[in-house]
């Protein structure tokens, strides 16, 4: 259980005028900010308080509580651990990863690249990030982290609406700094299963997949990599082609789930959904070839290309 002394939140709030007290609201919400204040809501929510309520309890106003939740305004580690506290959260393992989420001031590279790429990019490269783990599914297309850059190239080369030169440079860029994190000083473990589709579809030429599918071969090779392919001949497998990337967090209550589709990119927090897709994966995997033999079939595609 958690032994926080309850502060006096008069004094504290004057204390934390020139800091959080005064915050701006945020004019971009990143999907971290949003789902830290998400949890806070959770929190809240089991404590079994409304938002009066808990303003009452704490001495925070209302609509200070209301935009900390939304992620609109940030929150500091002390006042995260204040609402852990009166939320009556036993979980200091968890506690310590909202805190850890609340104190990233910094800018990370991503960043660099806001107003070049759509944010969902970024949210991804955050995602990304900070995950513990991640586990994958592609059904149409080479996932983004084994793309090489003239595959990358060329698939946004057909984009529609179609892109200036500059937006696809800018998005070569940015991706090709995303695969950093494979190969970065604590590079996540990344568990990969690409359906045959994904493989046979060609972004370019016959020479663009030949090197496409050798550099999916050549990063399979990577310690913390696992690769594995589902096959057309693959058995009960209708209704699970949708492509998906499960991140472990750094506790499970944190796992997040990026689902694609056509509409756009969506993040999948609550704990029934992330039940549900870890599941799906379960299956996916149970579909899929070996690892052996998933690079067998793989050097097969190559020779027939």
């Amino acid at each position: 259980m958690l032994t926080l002394v309850k502060p006096d939140w008069n004094t504290h709030t004057s204390q934390l005028s020139g800091r959080e007290g005064c915050m701006p609201a945020r004019t971009v919400i990143t999907a971290r900010q949003e789902r830290l204040g998400a949890e806070l809501r959770k929190l809240r929510e089991r404590a079994g308080w409304s938002i009066r309520q808990a303003s009452e309890a704490t001495g925070i106003a209302q609509t200070k509580i209301s935009m900390t939740e939304a992620g609109r305004v940030g929150v500091s580690e002390e006042r995260v651990r204040f609402l852990g506290s009166q939320y009556a959260c036993g979980d200091a393992a968890f506690v310590d990863a909202l805190v850890a989420m609340a104190n990233e001031r910094g800018r990370g590279w991503w960043e660099e690249y806001r107003g070049l790429v759509p944010s969902g990019y970024l949210d991804m490269a955050e995602l990304e990030h900070h995950a513990a783990s991640l586990r994958a599914f592609e059904s149409v297309s080479i996932p983004g982290l084994l793309q090489t850059e003239e595959q990358i190239r060329a698939m946004f080369a057909v984009s529609t609406p179609q892109l200036s030169d500059d937006e696809i440079a800018a998005r070569v860029r940015f991706r090709r700094r995303r695969q950093e994190f494979l190969v970065g000083e604590r590079p996540a473990r990344y568990d990969v299963v690409i359906h045959e589709a994904a493989l046979r579809i060609k972004a370019g030429d016959s020479s663009v997949a030949r090197r496409q599918l050798r550099h999916v071969l050549e990063q399979s090779e990577l310690p913390q990599v696992t690769l594995r392919v589902v096959p057309f001949a693959a058995e009960d497998f209708a209704g699970l082609c949708f492509p998906m990337l499960y991140a472990g967090g750094p506790v499970p209550q944190l796992d997040t789930v990026l689902m694609d589709s056509p509409q756009g990119g969506s993040f999948v927090g609550a704990e029934a959904q992330l039940i549900r897709h870890r599941a799906l994966l379960d299956e996916v995997e149970k579909a899929a070839l070996g690892t052996v033999e998933s690079r067998e079939f793989i050097q097969r595609l190559v020779h027939s290309m």
